[in-house]
């Protein structure tokens, strides 16, 4: 079983402070507190935060665990005006300011290279508009915000790279798959889709952690 250590950080961001959680493989410091991240690291964003959505999303979390389990140190911020973060919602924009500069944090802390991107939901469209400004390691997305969903609510997300894990609920009423489909279609991206899945993935987690990890490569 996996050993991991826990931190809670508040890291600068443009809007003010970003509250931040790290799960790190088991292990030791370097002299100054810095930790060895022989797997890199990968940042995971949760879903919406003007409808419950926290870095304590059961999705996010199953995300981070995956990650930790594969040796990566992984950083779940909360997004603006969720917790301890600062500022106000800014609909993806100032959201991606922000996971940029958790990034920038982590490249400093942990001598890392390319992330990985990881999000749920809104947070998985939000780190499509991140990858259009770094080139990430990998992607992985759980329940893509694409198109029209519920709560009158509507969504551009950019391409993501060929590789990417893409997940999906096979009975998301919030992102109908029929959305998802549209959106991975003209890039010619698969989709693992999960028979009876709901958008929060209930009694299911576990064939997210497992998708992930049996078709990661390194």
């Amino acid at each position: 079983m996996t050993r991991v250590l826990i931190e809670r950080v508040l890291l600068d961001g443009a809007a003010g402070k970003i509250e931040c959680v790290i799960n790190l493989p088991g292990g030791g410091e370097h002299k100054g507190g810095f930790h060895d991240a022989p797997g890199g690291v990968a940042l995971v964003a949760h879903p919406h935060p003007l409808f419950g959505g926290s870095l304590d999303n059961k999705v996010a979390q199953t995300l981070a665990k995956a990650f930790v389990e594969l040796g990566y140190v992984a950083l779940r911020p909360n997004f603006r005006g969720v917790g301890a973060s600062t500022g106000a919602h800014d609909e993806g924009r100032g959201e991606a300011d922000d996971l940029l500069a958790v990034l920038e944090y982590a490249r400093a802390r942990f001598h890392a290279g390319a992330p990985v991107l990881a999000g749920f939901s809104f947070g998985a469209y939000v780190q499509t508009l991140v990858a259009q400004r770094i080139r990430p390691e990998r992607m992985a997305l759980v329940g893509v915000a694409a198109g029209f969903v519920s709560g009158g609510r509507s969504y551009t997300s950019a391409p993501v790279p060929a590789d990417s894990i893409i997940i999906h609920g096979e009975l998301d009423a919030t992102v109908p798959l029929a959305n998802l489909l549209a959106w991975a279609r003209p890039q010619e991206l698969p989709v693992v889709v999960v028979p009876g899945a709901d958008h929060f993935f209930h009694r299911r987690l576990h064939l997210i952690r497992n998708i992930i990890k049996g078709s990661w490569r390194r």
